[in-house]
């Protein structure tokens, strides 16, 4: 039976690439409009996982989806870091001279500014989504229009690849949670994903940090999000990653009764590419 999984955008996207990368090709698809979508449908158990981006090098954090993961009771179970290629990609027998307009998402668009600064006679179309964009190539018979989207997208629809890797930095990459509706006990496991809130005081997050670095535990992430009933005060996501489970059960030990909230999000292994 194939694993059941829930992808903000259509086949073709970034998170379907993610998903595949993941789980393997052998998984059946939910396509989701919105992220919001997509956690309610784990929630409710229409799926069995989803994959949902959670930071970029360049964009930075995704911080509605925090508050998604809490919302709705989600565990993180896993991640993957994804090398974001943007390709040009046309209708096949087209050429680039034949193009007068490219779309795409805004990101990926600015993403591309360099590549798109020496074809200033293209019209520029912002669009919500960067395989959408692909497939209505297809769906509309569109000519004379690219779009830039993943080497995934134009493998699904069928478009031919006039520029590859056309980003202006190279060394962008999404980071996407793997999630579930219930916790996985992992044997081991050498990463932990948390939210906590601290005393309104100073020097309270300081001394959890504090005993973070005394376990010998690294904090490869921080996040601080907006506690929505509490104006100007914030709760922390943080990773961090161990090479002992021990050091993790003496740091919830030392920091259990310095917080005023804790749930953690998820143990799971480190990392997969």
């Amino acid at each position: 039976m194939k694993t059941k999984v829930a992808i903000q955008g259509v086949k073709g996207s970034y998170h379907h690439e993610a998903a595949g990368n993941y789980f393997g090709n052998e998984i059946e698809l939910l396509e989701c409009d919105t992220f919001k979508q997509l956690a309610k449908a784990l929630a409710k158990g229409k799926v069995d996982k989803a994959v949902m981006a959670i930071e970029n090098t360049i964009a930075g954090a995704i911080l509605p989806n925090y508050a998604l993961i809490t919302k709705h009771g989600l565990k993180v179970v896993g991640e993957i870091y994804l090398s974001i290629q943007h390709q040009l990609m046309v209708q096949k027998g087209q050429t680039i001279d034949d193009i007068n307009e490219v779309r795409s998402h805004q990101m990926a668009l600015l993403q591309c500014d360099k590549f798109l600064e020496k074809h200033q006679d293209w019209k520029v179309v912002h669009d919500v989504d960067t395989a959408l964009t692909a497939k209505d190539i297809v769906d509309q018979n569109l000519s004379s229009v690219a779009a830039i989207a993943s080497r995934k997208a134009a493998e699904v629809y069928g478009l031919d690849i006039l520029a590859s890797s056309i980003q202006t930095f190279q060394d962008n990459f999404t980071r996407f949670f793997v999630l579930e509706r219930d916790h996985i006990d992992y044997d081991r496991f050498n990463k932990v994903s948390m939210r906590f809130s601290v005393n309104h005081k100073a020097g309270a997050l300081v001394e959890v940090l504090n005993h973070i670095a005394e376990c010998g535990i690294n904090m490869d992430k921080i996040q601080s999000v907006p506690i929505i009933d509490k104006p100007w005060e914030y709760s922390f996501h943080i990773d961090i990653t161990f090479d002992d489970q021990q050091q993790y059960y003496t740091l919830l030990g030392k920091i259990a009764k310095k917080l005023t909230d804790l749930e953690i999000l998820g143990e799971y292994k480190k990392g997969k590419e």
